[in-house]
């Protein structure tokens, strides 16, 4: 009886807050929304048991690389095979250590704490830089020092202080370049700054910052095609506009200088209720394929390894965080897809799904990244894990 009665209790309860969050999603800002869903989902069973939720195409397996990575966000590795990670709405750096190289980590190190908001990492000659809101800091020789509370450089600290879409992803391109996005400070809005809604991009000393995209709502993801070196991301499109629009796009940028149309146009077509009368959606580049609506597209990858078949070769991983105000959910899940020889998108599927259950999400996928080995691995933010997905034929 009494079982029966803190059964009885916990659904109420349940049910109470269902009703809660349902009536207030309209009055919170998004950044308000993605802090309680990282508190709130929380695995509500064992996390072993719960990768078995994980569907994989055959003969693939999802395992955990690391675990209690608070707030795991975007990746970067070093040559020698330490994983950095940074975090969103935590205020650390973690280096992650597989000693032994069996896909397994075995040292979790706190590299720097008392950061806002240190969501990008990138590796460059030994150096680690990190992206807060309005900086980008650099930690020197960080295998040498990452054990002793290595301090930093300010690189850069120019860039915009909203927290609105202020978090940042971040990556050096085969130019030698460190690209940082900067986001729209709105749902939508045009702003007299031009650095807002672009993708910019300047010399690792800090020098020559430039604006290298523009038209470009909120990118958390972006890479370089391994063979045409140019520069494919992820772009979320913008709220309240109901439930499937707009969808968020997979772009590429072929040259410095193109618009990906915000706050103009969304998805190459769909004209913006109140600025879409200053331009057209033709004068702007379409994207290369249409997502998932408001399913929080961030982290891609080309996938460069030979331990995948051959089919995946130079294919597109890409990791969908979760719609936050979507009324049934949307995403929580890496997707495929897959370009002809032509370079055009061909196909967009699940690659691995199961990490929203019954329209409750234990898990949101954030960055992706290629192992030496051919495998890859999988950041996520409220399960506070990697996950390292690998292949095998037997």
């Amino acid at each position: 009886m009494k079982y029966q009665n803190r059964l009885l209790a916990l659904c109420l309860s349940v049910l109470a807050l269902g009703t809660a969050c349902s009536s207030e999603t309209e009055t919170k800002t998004e950044n308000e929304q993605a802090k309680e869903t990282a508190k709130n989902d929380e695995p509500s069973e064992p996390a072993d048991e719960s990768l078995q939720k994980i569907k994989l195409p055959d003969g693939f397996k999802i395992d955990y690389f690391a675990k209690n990575i608070e707030n795991a966000r975007s990746m970067a590795m070093s040559p020698s095979g330490v994983l950095f990670v940074g975090t969103r709405s935590s205020d650390k750096v973690f280096a992650i250590v597989d000693k032994d190289k069996d896909g397994k980590a075995d040292e979790t190190i706190v590299v720097a704490s008392g950061l806002k908001a240190p969501n990008g990492v990138a590796l460059k000659d030994g150096d680690l830089y990190v992206a807060e809101i309005s900086r980008i800091i650099k930690f020197p020789d960080i295998e040498q020092n990452m054990r002793n509370k290595p301090k930093y450089e300010v690189v850069y600290d120019k860039y915009p202080s909203d927290e609105h879409h202020g978090w940042k992803y971040i990556a050096f391109g085969p130019d030698g370049k460190l690209y940082v996005p900067v986001g729209a400070p709105c749902n939508v809005c045009k702003e007299e700054n031009q650095v807002y809604s672009t993708i910019t991009r300047l010399n690792a000393d800090g020098t020559g910052m430039e604006i290298f995209a523009e038209g470009v709502r909120n990118t958390v993801g972006f890479t370089w095609h391994p063979q045409t070196k140019e520069l494919w991301f992820t772009d979320n499109g913008r709220d309240m506009l109901g439930d499937n629009t707009p969808p968020d796009e997979l772009n590429r940028a072929t040259k410095k200088g193109q618009h990906f149309g915000f706050p103009y146009c969304h998805a190459g077509e769909i004209a913006d209720p109140e600025f879409g009368k200053d331009r057209k959606c033709d004068e702007f580049v379409k994207p290369v394929q249409k997502l998932g609506p408001h399913v929080a597209s961030l982290g891609l990858k080309f996938y460069t390894g030979d331990m995948f078949p051959e089919q995946y070769k130079n294919q597109i991983l890409i990791a969908e965080h979760g719609s936050w105000n979507r009324s049934e959910p949307l995403g929580y899940r890496l997707m495929q897809v897959t370009l002809d020889e032509k370079g055009n998108a061909a196909s967009y599927k699940p690659f691995a799904e199961g990490w929203l259950q019954n329209g409750k999400a234990w898990g949101r996928p954030v960055d992706v990244l290629v192992m030496p080995d051919g495998a890859i691995l999988v950041s996520d933010d409220t399960n506070n894990a990697i996950y390292r997905i690998s292949y095998s034929n037997t």
